[in-house]
């Protein structure tokens, strides 16, 4: 059986009655004929242009005879979602100019830029921020050519189209960007098109429950719009074969009122009318809330918008469908270059639209078309300010009132919470803290002293402007901070380490976003995405192996350097300064990894802001004659394995005096990589006064030795260099047995100070067999200690002294 254009669903076994939960709002000839033949003007001209863009390299406007030589070589692009999102974006204009709103477009099929390109053209917004693109008739000529050309836009969505808060490369994170952008924007409207295989995946579905932290008091609303239009690139969509009855039930049952739009001879009448509904009940639940008397779970409007795939284009090709079908989802014809049939349906395609009539002699858009496009250009979805000038500055206190008493032990996390509660007090509208469920657990419960969560189904934490929004979805508080942080605030990520990696390919397609934001010249600054990686694997003994995995780390060194900043903060007074300093910065992503636990305050608050400030220092306090001359240097990156190095030290000094010691910590770890690969690189003068021209050098680091590896690589004398990190050992089992098991325990680190050292110093070399032998003793009988007693010996966590 071959494929059948438009194929319904079958019917489900749900009761008639589930369809009396979909609200129907009356559309019969709803739209006045000017408004509705301006909608469609705007609709017929957008789809010409986003199939020319697919298509044509020149005779962009058909003047003369089409030829295959006006055919682009390669032919890139999907069509079959662009003629929805046009529907879609049309009707966001006649909501802005008829209500006078703030709106952004978050589109959910990225590959739908096509369409989105051709909007912007026709409002002018391309050609606000980028000269080469004016609405008129070179730059339609430009913008068609240029599309899926070396030097112009890509085929999806990115930070170089203007009104654009959303990578398109990735499917899965539109609904939650656009919650997150509403968040402490009360006036902000974000329409959000979900295409319907984008549906389907797993941060999508649990995005569905956003609207349960919108305080309608504080925030702005998101109308959502399912795109149910069947295909994805080769199969059906999971919604394209529910039936109504399903769909109703399902989003009904996340808390929303349904519509379903598909009435096609009558479209723009009942989407004009959804539409319109979903702005009454909006402000409806705005109002109450405002006004003191909020509605106690309201439910948000939400609209099914069923239509053909690819509707308006080529309607079948040999006998099999197109429109309707998969055939539709990317080039509808692919051969239209080379083939004569398929060239001829390209020409008779193109020519329905009738471009003509609807550009006047100059290249502009005609009357008609304009009436739908806000006068105001800071009212246009292209140009809103939120999209790409947003970013407010916190107002941050200072952290030295809170520092913690050098010699004594405090957790770097509980320090934080109490820095990031005065921030919440000091900015009580443009900064949050995005947690997946494990804030108290991560120590940071502080932050409660003066906030709440925001959840708005939990009568405890309804409507009392919490700064704290958590839910059990590492994927839903990302897209959120993205979306916040996209439309100019700040957002916190703290999590367990070993979860973090969940959203990675996530942070990666930001990092992306960014990165081209910052080579966009018209895109001004935003704040960083912060995350606080705490819960580590040296101190995850308890929950066992599943829960140590410091991958994250090697992730953002992977991205482009101008954007990954990493820290590893040794003690409280540390992370307090780099807490200040990352939100305090723009344009980066920001990865701070600390400890939860109580661990030794090495640092005055003075002593830690300029070790912070240099990125790395000498820790003379552990040092041999403070550091001078060493025979070997010895490196902590990181909390715990920085204890086990100055725990080292500590054994060494007793056990064999001779041995000359310097202990290195780096807290900034991207100063390491040589100096042309990160602005933040030591220079070779800097790199040889930390770690000598010459000695040997230990590094006890958190994370994969791989990844040191890769950021001392091109380094000169690296033979002289060996590295203990995290090397997938692990258990249920005790905090220093954790370190044992992967070499990162203060024997091990004696024993290649030992070693090392015995290359230049003959009082160390005579005796390091046997020294050496005697610290693996001690290590052994670690262990054995701990399996009969099932704990460490007293005492191995005391501050060493010196």
């Amino acid at each position: 059986m071959g494929v059948i254009a438009n194929p319904p669903p079958d019917p489900s076994l749900l009761p008639d009655y589930v369809l009396d939960l979909e609200v129907k709002p009356a559309y019969k000839d709803y739209l006045p004929p000017a408004e509705l033949g301006a909608l469609v003007k705007f609709q017929r001209l957008s789809d010409y242009i986003a199939s020319a863009m697919i298509f044509l390299k020149s005779d962009a406007l058909l003047e003369s005879e089409l030829s295959q030589d006006d055919i682009k070589f390669r032919l890139l692009g999907h069509f079959g979602t662009c003629p929805g999102l046009t529907l879609v974006y049309s009707h966001f204009n006649r909501l802005i100019v008829k209500n006078d709103i703030d709106m952004i477009y978050v589109v959910g099929p990225g590959h739908g830029a096509p369409a989105i390109l051709a909007d912007l053209w026709i409002e002018d917004s391309i050609g606000a921020f980028i000269s080469e693109y004016p609405r008129t008739k070179l730059g339609l000529e430009k913008l068609i050519k240029s599309f899926s050309w070396p030097g112009g836009f890509p085929s999806h969505i990115n930070a170089e189209v203007p009104g654009s808060i959303h990578e398109g490369g990735e499917l899965g994170y539109s609904l939650a960007v656009a919650y997150g952008a509403v968040m402490d924007k009360p006036d902000l409207i974000v329409g959000v098109v979900v295409g319907d295989g984008e549906s389907e995946s797993g941060p999508l579905a649990a995005a569905w429950n956003s609207h349960k932290y919108i305080d309608p008091a504080e925030s702005g609303a998101v109308i959502p719009i399912l795109h149910a239009n069947g295909f994805k690139i080769s199969e059906r969509t999971i919604p394209g074969t529910n039936d109504d009855k399903e769909l109703v039930a399902l989003y009904t049952g996340y808390g929303y009122q349904v519509t379903v739009v598909k009435d096609m001879p009558n479209i723009n009448d009942q989407l004009a009318a959804a539409l319109d509904w979903a702005l009454v009940e909006i402000k409806k639940i705005q109002t109450a809330a405002r006004t003191g008397k909020p509605i106690v779970k309201p439910r948000w409007p939400m609209i099914v918008l069923r239509t053909p795939k690819g509707f308006s284009g080529p309607k079948t090709l040999h006998g099999e469908p197109i429109e309707g079908s998969f055939h539709s989802h990317q080039v509808p014809l692919p051969e239209a270059k080379t083939d004569k049939e398929q060239f001829d349906l390209l020409k008779t395609w193109l020519s329905s639209y009738k471009v003509d009539e609807l550009l006047t002699a100059e290249g502009v858009p005609i009357d008609d078309i304009l009436s739908l496009i806000p006068k105001d250009p800071k009212k246009r979805m292209g140009q809103l300010k939120e999209t790409y000038d947003g970013f407010e500055p916190l107002d941050l206190p200072d952290w030295k009132p809170l520092a913690k008493e050098k010699g004594t032990q405090f957790s770097a996390m509980k320090a934080v919470g109490e820095y990031l509660d005065l921030a919440f007090q000091h900015n009580p509208k443009n900064i949050r803290l995005f947690s997946p469920d494990e804030l108290v657990s991560n120590k940071l419960d502080a932050v409660f002293d003066h906030t709440t969560r925001d959840f708005q189904w939990d009568p405890e934490t309804r409507a009392k402007g919490g700064r704290v929004t958590e839910i059990l979805s590492e994927h839903c508080c990302q897209g959120w901070m993205q979306g916040y942080t996209l439309t100019g605030r700040v957002g916190i990520f703290p999590s367990y380490e070993s979860f973090l990696g969940i959203i990675a390919t996530m942070m990666v397609q930001y990092a992306k976003f960014m990165k081209m934001a910052k080579e966009t010249k018209w895109r001004k600054d935003i704040g960083s995405l912060n995350y606080i990686e705490t819960s580590t694997w040296t101190r995850q003994e308890h929950n066992g192996f599943s829960h140590q995995n410091p991958a994250f780390i090697g992730t953002v060194i992977k991205i482009k350097s101008e954007v990954a900043r990493i820290y590893l903060p040794p003690d409280a007074n540390c992370f307090l300064s780099t807490i200040q300093h990352c939100l305090r910065s723009k344009n980066y992503v920001n990865l701070m990894v600390g400890s939860k636990a109580p661990t030794p305050v090495y640092l005055s608050a003075e002593e830690a802001e300029a070790h912070c400030v240099a990125g790395a220092s000498v820790w003379k306090f552990a040092s041999t004659d403070g550091g001078l001359d060493p025979d070997v240097v010895l490196v902590g990156i990181g909390v715990e394995v920085t204890f086990e190095v100055i725990a080292a030290a500590s054994i060494l000094k007793k056990l064999v005096p001779s041995i000359r010691v310097r202990v290195v910590n780096v807290t900034d770890l991207m100063i390491l990589q040589p100096m042309s690969s990160h602005p933040h690189a030591l220079t070779a003068e800097g790199f040889a006064s930390l770690f000598t021209l010459d000695k040997p050098v230990h590094f006890n680091y958190h994370g994969y030795p791989t990844e040191l590896k890769g950021l001392l690589f091109g380094l000169p004398n690296l033979d002289r260099v060996s590295i203990a990190g995290y090397d997938e050992e692990g258990t249920t089992t005790t905090p220093l047995s954790m370190m044992v098991l992967n070499k990162t325990d203060r024997w091990s680190v004696a024993s290649h100070a030992v070693e090392g050292a015995a290359r230049s110093n003959p009082l160390v070399q005579v005796q390091s067999h046997v020294l050496i032998s005697q610290l693996q003793h001690q290590r052994r009988k670690h262990q054995e200690y701990v399996v009969l007693h099932g704990r460490d010996p007293d005492g191995l966590f005391d501050t060493p002294e010196f």
